[in-house]
């Protein structure tokens, strides 16, 4: 995560934590009964639903996803562009010593196939299935997240339901009534937390980070594909930086008065 990020999500806990402080004893909040319910109710659903070898996935892909740093599309452009000029003096053979310095493994497989002697359609076709394949795999890994957000607020609501059982079968002893009602309470708020602070939050970064690979995907895709068919650099430039936001291009417009006398265009009197 970048620094503004985690300064940003510090504030952020802060403040949201301020908000228990301001009522008091925090300790109130604190309940293991309700914590073992919730928690473990929602893990063992989970491994009932998915094989422990899924879980092990998705938090590598997690994990991943907040400490490896992805190449912006800028980088992906340069580099691309940079290969299509090496390939112009120097031959199409010549990106195999480039295959093993790039960082993304989609950019060194596409390479590879380049460098192999593909056909465009043929590297078109090899790669459109790797990223389709890529992209189902990440939907599967948000699904698993998103299904433990549905599940924790339910098993806060079985929680809340064991301390309710409790509380009415000890109607009458006060001490039995002041045991049982944190348990109620704070099952339903931990499971809460849990699925909208963490797995809700946790499932939107993955998707927001599939979708910046695949759109890194797609720039390399149409990349090496025009390198293929040896398009000039400066025409590659202008392609590629059509998947850039118009204010992260360095792209210097021409001016109305030369569009005017391309088009024999005039002006008014």
């Amino acid at each position: 995560m970048k620094n503004k990020n985690i300064l940003g999500l510090l504030c952020c806990v802060i403040i949201f934590l301020a908000g228990f402080f301001f009522h008091g004893n925090i300790a109130l909040y604190f309940n293991l009964s309700g914590a073992l319910v919730v928690l473990g109710g929602t893990f063992g659903a989970t491994l009932v639903t998915y094989r422990l070898e899924r879980l092990k996935i998705v938090y590598k892909v997690l994990l991943s996803s907040y400490k490896t740093k992805t190449k912006t599309p800028e980088d992906i452009v340069e580099i691309l562009v940079d290969l299509s000029v090496k390939s112009k003096f120097q031959g199409i053979l010549s990106l195999q010593e480039d295959e093993e310095e790039t960082s993304l493994l989609f950019l060194r497989r596409a390479l590879g196939l380049l460098v192999d002697g593909y056909q465009g359609s043929v590297i078109r076709d090899i790669l459109n299935t790797e990223m389709y394949f890529f992209k189902l795999r990440r939907e599967d890994c948000e699904r698993v997240i998103r299904t433990m957000g549905e599940l924790f607020p339910s098993f806060g609501l079985v929680g809340s339901v064991v301390g309710l059982i409790s509380m009415l079968a000890g109607v009458g002893d006060s001490k039995v009534i002041l045991a049982t009602v944190p348990i109620a309470l704070t099952s339903t708020l931990y499971g809460v937390i849990l699925a909208n602070f963490f797995c809700v939050p946790f499932a939107g970064n993955l998707r927001e980070r599939t979708d910046r690979e695949l759109l890194l995907q797609k720039i390399i895709l149409e990349g090496v594909i025009a390198i293929e068919s040896e398009m000039d650099p400066r025409s590659l430039e202008r392609k590629l930086q059509s998947f850039i936001t118009p204010s992260s291009r360095n792209v210097q417009l021409v001016s109305l008065k030369r569009i005017q006398e391309r088009f024999n265009i005039k002006t008014g009197s």
